[in-house]
């Protein structure tokens, strides 16, 4: 089997610090280039998702209910919006970039991010406009390179791990997730999550 580790929205708003994050956010960072490390033959390709707001209208809210709708965060083009520094991203083959006009919870609404642009680090150019990119989805870009079993880690456990993970099993992957290089934000909803792994023939793997 072709093997490809998803690190899901690993980034600065969501990592201690921003106004989105979640406990624990920035060691999920660290221990999951431990992981690569330490496993650098584990996978044949690495890829990381990022939340990438232009204009997501509702989903950002200046009163938000932090289940629908959200203080403003990874904007495009931001401090915010960049992948952790305790990430290493050295091992990551490609970028997608997913929720510029709308709310985006799924890596597989994520499209390819332009090849010579930094995901971390200073950006030179203005938010990219996605309708005016070749548009490549993660889903796409994972059958080119023949990947049918899929590993997802990042954050946040009960969103869009959730979803990312639930959308690889429905569109065909064998599918598993490694729990302790995510973070989540409810203990009731990632409970309930876990549930949903189970239930949809998702692997819960408990040691990294």
């Amino acid at each position: 089997m072709t093997r490809a580790l998803i690190i899901v929205d690993v980034q600065n708003d969501f990592c201690e610090g921003g106004p989105l994050a979640v406990a624990g956010g920035a060691q999920v960072a660290a221990d999951i280039s431990e992981h690569l490390e330490n496993q650098p033959e584990r996978y044949d390709f690495v890829v990381a998702t990022q939340d990438w707001h232009i204009d997501p209208g509702s989903h950002f809210a200046e009163e938000p209910d932090y289940v629908e709708s959200w203080p403003k965060h990874c904007v495009a083009g931001t401090k915010g919006a960049r992948l952790h520094p305790d990430l290493d991203t050295d091992p990551i083959d490609a970028y997608f970039r997913k929720g510029a006009y709308e709310a985006a919870y799924s890596g597989f609404e994520a499209v390819l991010a332009p090849e010579d642009e930094v995901a971390t680090g200073e950006r030179n150019d203005e938010a990219e406009d996605a309708e005016d990119a070749d548009l490549v989805s993660l889903d796409d870009w994972l059958q080119q390179n023949e990947v049918d079993e899929v590993v997802v880690a990042g954050l946040a456990t009960d969103y869009c791990v959730r979803a990312t993970a639930l959308d690889a099993a429905q569109a065909g992957y064998t599918t598993s997730v490694i729990l302790p290089l995510t973070a989540g934000i409810n203990k009731d909803r990632i409970e309930e999550t876990l549930a949903e792994f189970e239930d949809n023939g998702i692997e819960i793997i408990r040691t990294a």
